[in-house]
């Protein structure tokens, strides 16, 4: 048995000025930008708890939206999305990259979020 749910909106951003890009979706979605200690790389937008985390992600490919799925057990979620027509892209050491049958790109991630045992959908 373990538990998932949606963990995460990413904006992955083609841009030289992550800022700017945090200020626009600030703006649009409401939500204060905090900037984590991470080089740079990443801002959050912090609203509701009960919405998903919104994260701004620098990027070197193509600007587009990306969901991160996460969870207490990073090896059986994929294979249970593997089972209902996922395939695995890449792993790294903190989360699986993975792509739907539509082709859309996302990713598996450990828990995150406080209320995640309250909220997580639970597999069997």
């Amino acid at each position: 048995m373990h538990r998932s749910r949606l963990g995460a909106l990413i904006i992955d951003c083609r841009t030289d000025d992550l800022a700017a890009a945090a200020e626009f979706w600030s703006a649009a979605l409401g939500g204060q930008v905090h900037t984590p200690n991470q080089q740079g790389r990443y801002m959050d937008l912090r609203g509701d708890q009960a919405d998903p985390h919104v994260i701004l992600q620098k990027v070197d490919h193509a600007s587009r939206v990306h969901l991160d799925i996460e969870t207490d057990d990073i090896e059986a979620e994929v294979r249970r999305l593997q089972g209902i027509g996922a395939t695995l892209v890449e792993k790294f050491p903190r989360w699986t990259v993975m792509e739907a049958p539509s082709g859309h790109r996302f990713c598996v991630i450990g828990v995150r979020r406080d209320d995640f045992e309250a909220r997580a959908n639970r597999w069997e």
